[in-house]
């Protein structure tokens, strides 16, 4: 056998070993990264007294985002709740479904928007609360949606809304998706690569689009005077 020979054994032998190391380092530090990932989609403002919180739809079993905007209407951060929820026939939704379990957790009628849509995304969502925002006057809002789902709809409502608007993204607790342990579960792993695709496709599809002409409105202004 010839030293070229010898040489390239060796070579192929170390890349092996080389490759073999990186395999079992990410290995052992791989909770700590899945922990990362899980976390990176969980983003929230500092809550701000403001003009009205806006619920988005599509709330979990358990309620969680109508739990965490009732809070912070008892805490006072607004006077008006808008429960945002698609229409499952002609004459009732989600947003009736989140108007109750507002109301069960202590937001009285007269402080709820009741808003049913259309919205197949949360794309369509922003857009359609953005006309709602503009007709009452709004200049600042608390946007309350799942942990899992705050990066992203931090990124499209503040891509859609117009820049004197200001969004403050407040993170609901959502009792299927643990940030520290979303791989441990199905329903944890299921929303973890659903939302890895969502952000992805809105940021495809709001890179270059008109709504992206709206910016990112920060620092948001000061409420304005609030409208039931």
């Amino acid at each position: 056998m010839t030293k070229t020979q010898h040489g390239g054994i060796f070579f192929r032998l170390l890349a092996l070993l080389l490759l073999a190391m990186l395999i079992g380092a990410v290995y052992l530090v791989r909770h700590p990264l899945l922990k990362l990932a899980g976390g990176w989609w969980v983003v929230e403002d500092r809550p701000e007294r403001a003009d009205a919180i806006l619920v988005l739809g599509d709330d979990n079993f358990a309620g969680d985002r109508a739990a965490r905007a009732a809070e912070l209407f008892r805490d006072g951060m607004a006077p008006a709740v808008v429960a945002s929820g698609r229409l499952l026939r002609s004459y009732a939704g989600i947003a009736e479904l989140i108007d109750r379990d507002l109301q069960a957790r202590g937001v009285p009628a007269s402080a709820i928007v009741r808003f049913p849509q259309r919205a197949a995304n949360t794309r369509e969502e922003a857009q359609a609360l953005r006309d709602l925002v503009k007709s009452r006057g709004w200049r600042r809002v608390l946007l309350v949606t799942s942990n899992y789902h705050t990066r992203r709809a931090r990124y499209i409502f503040r891509k859609v809304f117009p820049a004197q608007v200001g969004v403050l993204t407040i993170a609901a607790r959502d009792s299927d998706y643990d940030a520290d342990r979303w791989w441990e579960t199905r329903q944890g792993r299921k929303l973890f690569f659903l939302e890895t695709a969502g952000y992805t496709e809105a940021v495809f599809e709001l890179w270059d689009s008109d709504d992206a002409a709206a910016g990112v409105a920060s620092p948001a202004p000061p409420p304005g005077p609030a409208t039931k």
